[in-house]
């Protein structure tokens, strides 16, 4: 069942052939420019009550990653390291020159990539539950295996998948009831997303997906959002390299991987804080 759209202030779509592909790039709001970058298997609607809520303050500009939302799917592998290439081409494209990046899980981790190369254009970094700051090792590289085969589950059209994937929503990714609207469109995707979900974890169980060395070398203001119920990108696990940043604040918040979905008048006003200091 999809769910009533949020109302956001003069939202508007359009599409952009870049880096070879076509994203879909969602444009609320109007003020400061704050680039928007999803969680795997999620999209740009995850930030609409954002920007109805935000859009009077700042101009929120959610992309749409190949083969989630409107965006067609393409033959690359969905990796932090290709989406920050289509953050990149993205930014090009819509003439942006300096803006503020929010991203949540593989989302944080292209942000954090792409903040660390380009310090000109990024004024100020916000993480939420960002991937890629945890040690890696034979246990991440099992764990990552286990999540690739659930969802090539799906990617096969198994049956009792998406009661699987439900209980997996509900008690793990985005358990909080303010999160109840989007956790039901993405569940309704269930077998749709099965396979980007699947490519994305053995993605992770590379060696490559390890950015604990990038923080450091971050110099915006970065603000960390943390969800303390995450078991996958937890904070316990991803605290050490994180607060290497320079300059660095920390929120933390019910939940388990999206605070801005799931603790949303919680999120905002150290959010609204945070970005009017960095100006």
């Amino acid at each position: 069942m999809r769910m009533q759209q949020p109302e956001a202030v003069s939202a508007r779509q359009r599409m952009l052939d870049v880096a070879g592909t076509r994203l879909a790039v969602t444009t609320s709001g109007q003020g400061a420019a704050i680039v928007c970058l999803h969680a795997i298997a999620h999209g740009a609607r995850d930030f609409a009550k954002l920007a109805a809520h935000l859009g009077n303050r700042f101009s929120f500009i959610a992309i749409d990653f190949p083969a989630h939302g409107d965006s067609p799917a393409e033959a690359a592998a969905p990796t932090a390291q290709r989406y920050e290439e289509l953050l990149g081409a993205a930014v090009d494209a819509l003439g942006l020159t300096r803006f503020a990046l929010l991203g949540c899980s593989i989302g944080g981790a292209a942000a954090l990539r792409y903040a660390a190369a380009h310090p000109e254009r990024v004024t100020a970094l916000i993480l939420c539950n960002a991937g890629g700051l945890q040690r890696g090792g034979l246990l991440a590289r099992l764990v990552c295996n286990h999540f690739a085969r659930f969802f090539a589950k799906g990617e096969r059209g198994e049956r009792n998948y998406p009661h699987k994937y439900r209980r997996y929503y509900e008690r793990t990714v985005l358990p909080q009831k303010d999160a109840a609207w989007r956790r039901e469109e993405i569940i309704a995707d269930a077998y749709k997303t099965a396979g980007v979900l699947r490519a994305a974890w053995l993605g992770f169980a590379k060696s490559d997906s390890d950015i604990r060395h990038l923080p450091r070398q971050v110099r915006c203001p970065v603000l960390y959002a943390w969800c303390e119920g995450d078991r996958i990108n937890a904070r316990s696990r991803s605290k050490r390299a994180a607060l290497t940043a320079p300059d660095h604040t920390v929120k933390l918040f019910k939940g388990g991987h999206a605070a801005f979905l799931e603790q949303p008048a919680a999120f905002e006003a150290p959010l609204t804080e945070f970005l009017e200091k960095a100006a």
